[in-house]
């Protein structure tokens, strides 16, 4: 009762599923739960731009940061309106997966399918770390525990999205709203305050940013290496754009034409964001160094050292725009620490949703396709955050080592999805004659298909520049996901086929005949119960047997049963070796090899338990006898229970089985 409890405070009231339609979600929702991670990637996305441009120096970031961001907007906008595209064409939320299953093959479908989850599993990992870093400006307790606070707070997460989709994001749009009202006030504010030419410089503009180890003078390759590294680390931007592809029967009807409106506010809001963000950057000097080479930033010709902390760009850039007025410095530092920790939502909605969808297609375990009580897809959050976890734990919550894994699983899913989106107009393209419906297709085939090629040459420079960095990991997981769902599949595929019925044999035809066996271990009240349900099927032949490990117990059995006068036949089993196991079921293959046509039905006699801490107490005998004749062909097993009185109202208690399992009722 009190684990019941416990969860029904942590979750809240079970619901029915009639009720699914009050989980669909507003537009006002589902912004702030698919666009969560899109909109926060404008926190970290210029931290890396302007990291790896600073390896060549200060300068670089000044005079190419604002290119970089132009094209990531660039992409950006294309994607967008690629995917609008694709949730108008394909509303059932299965998103890139569907769309690449559906023209480029099963196998395609399963690449994007791994990629996605991959990238899921990275998003909640980098968002939620990245968010506890940003905390640790201001929060100075939370610094040298960053991996044990991120920890705690996708645990936090998952229990909040295992309360449902809308509640969980009715919790969560009041951040990201905030969020999106800071980062414009902080535009507005800062370019005010450069028109007016009182715009303060950044903390970091004070020191000389020099370059890294032999990147003193580059060359016209390496430059290019250079930015097209900064360009990948830029578009962490685009992440998040496919969840909304993904999530399109939470929405409200008309479902695709709100998630399609949902994308293009999200597209728009994250492009305003990003380049106020870069501008800001520009003009108040902002320099950032790798954490790997603090040595980079110099003040008088002298490395600053350990001592200087360096603050993300939104920090500095809070510092500088609303230098004098402090509550706007903590305002900036809170919503930013939110939002990237809110971020992770998205992935806690896009995850359970495909895995759901694959599972249903065979491949993933069919739990995960089932809702749970608070109709969300439980087990995929459940799963989500043990994946995320892992990855906090084993990269210490270090956010520049998390998010080189990160990207290229979205890039993979953009690519595919874009390339099969150019199939799916060619292939309604032969069969439509309407004109003007034919104009829409050629023009969604033309959006698309630009989207194919941006998306694709994105893929390839995030492969040349971080393959080595981290990016080569991530295609690993990758096709370990890709294998592992070909084996499930080929798994559910061979029980299909055994369990198929042939038409050409007769499954109906009754067995010869039905040999009841009755174990016995000792004579009492669950044993007399078992002999009885036995009887009462009235089977062709009915014996109880019992196996010889202790003499003189098995002698005072023996009479205690000739004194009862038990009208069934009592065989004993010898056992030199004190075995239980090895001689039933030895005894129950020797009837099924003297007459295979007959149906050997064994009664196990149980007790029930209802306190945990009473299985130490009792052997598993019975369990093992059990697991050993389900293997063997043409041999039924029936468990007779006897309810103690310590699992009485169990069954009022637990969802599921009661506490403790059967046990066999020798003790």
């Amino acid at each position: 009762m009190t684990g019941r409890i416990i969860k029904r405070l942590l979750l809240g009231r079970a619901m029915p599923s009639d009720k699914l339609g009050e989980t669909l979600l507003p537009k006002k929702l589902a912004l702030p739960i698919f666009a969560s991670d899109a909109l926060s990637s404008v926190a970290y996305a210029p931290d890396e731009i302007f990291i790896t441009l600073g390896m060549a120096g200060g300068a670089l970031a000044l005079t190419h940061s604002w290119q970089i961001a132009l094209a990531v907007v660039c992409v950006m906008g294309v994607v967008v309106a690629s995917y609008r595209q694709n949730v108008r064409a394909y509303p059932s939320g299965g998103g890139d997966y569907e769309v690449a299953t559906t023209n480029l093959g099963p196998k395609a479908g399963l690449t994007v399918a791994s990629a996605l989850l991959v990238d899921y599993t990275l998003t909640v990992a980098v968002s939620v770390s990245s968010g506890v870093q940003n905390a640790g400006a201001a929060l100075h307790f939370i610094r040298g525990h960053e991996a044990i606070v991120a920890v705690a707070v996708v645990a936090l997460l998952t229990a909040m999205n295992l309360r449902g989709v809308r509640e969980s994001g009715a919790l969560f749009s009041l951040p990201v709203y905030l969020f999106m009202l800071g980062i414009l006030a902080l535009g507005v504010v800062g370019f005010i305050r450069k028109m007016t030419g009182n715009l303060p410089m950044a903390e970091s503009s004070k020191f000389d940013l020099v370059p890294q180890d032999n990147m003193d003078s580059l060359s016209s390759i390496a430059l290019l290496f250079l930015l097209l590294r900064a360009f990948s680390s830029g578009c962490a931007a685009l992440t998040g754009v496919e969840a909304i592809s993904n999530g399109v029967p939470a929405f409200q009807k008309p479902k695709s034409r709100n998630a399609a409106t949902t994308l293009l506010l999200m597209g728009a809001i994250a492009v305003v964001m990003l380049i106020s963000i870069i501008t800001l950057a520009r003009w108040t000097g902002i320099q950032m160094v790798d954490p790997e080479h603090p040595n980079q930033l110099l003040q008088n010709g002298v490395p600053v050292g350990d001592g200087y902390e360096e603050d993300t760009v939104l920090g500095q850039l809070a510092h500088s725009v609303f230098h004098g007025f402090s509550p706007g410095i903590v305002y900036i530092s809170i919503v930013a620490a939110l939002i990237l920790v809110l971020a992770a939502n998205t992935a806690f909605n896009g995850f359970p949703v495909l895995a759901s969808i694959l599972a249903k297609d065979g491949f993933l375990p069919r739990q995960l396709h089932t809702r749970g009580d608070r109709l969300a897809y439980s087990n995929g959050i459940l799963i989500l955050a043990g994946a995320a976890i892992f990855l906090i734990v084993a990269y210490d919550a270090e956010t520049t080592r998390l998010i080189q894994l990160y990207i290229v699983g979205v890039f993979v899913s953009f690519t595919l999805s874009q390339i099969g989106m150019i199939r799916h107009w060619n292939r309604h393209l032969l069969t439509e004659d309407d004109p003007a419906e034919r104009r829409r297709m050629r023009r969604s085939r033309i959006i698309n298909g630009v989207g194919a090629v941006m998306s694709g040459t994105v893929l390839v420079v995030v492969l040349l520049t971080k393959f080595m960095r981290g990016a080569g990991l991530a295609i690993a997981g990758m096709c370990v996901l890709f294998v592992i769902m070909l084996a499930i599949s080929r798994h559910y595929k061979r029980v299909r086929e055994e369990l198929a019925i042939d038409d050409d044999l007769d499954e109906s035809i009754l067995p010869s005949r039905v040999h009841a066996v009755v174990l016995v271990s000792k004579i009492h009240k669950p044993t007399l119960r078992a002999l009885s349900y036995a009887r009462a099927t009235r089977p062709s032949v009915l014996e109880a047997i019992t196996v010889d490990v202790d003499t003189e117990e098995t002698q005072a059995l023996v009479a205690e049963w000739e004194r009862r006068e038990i009208p069934v036949t009592l065989k004993t089993l010898s056992s030199p070796y004190r075995e239980i196991t090895r001689p039933v079921v030895s005894y129950i293959k020797s009837i099924r090899r003297d007459s295979p046509r007959d149906v050997v039905m064994v009664y196990i006699p149980e007790y029930v338990l209802g306190r945990w801490y009473e299985q130490v107490l009792h052997n598993q005998s019975a369990l093992r006898l059990k697991g050993r004749l389900l293997f063997t062909p043409g041999v039924m097993v029936a468990s007779v229970p006897w309810q103690l009185r310590s699992s009485q109202g169990a069954e009022d208690k637990y969802d599921g089985p009661s506490v403790g399992s059967v046990r066999r009722g020798g003790g």
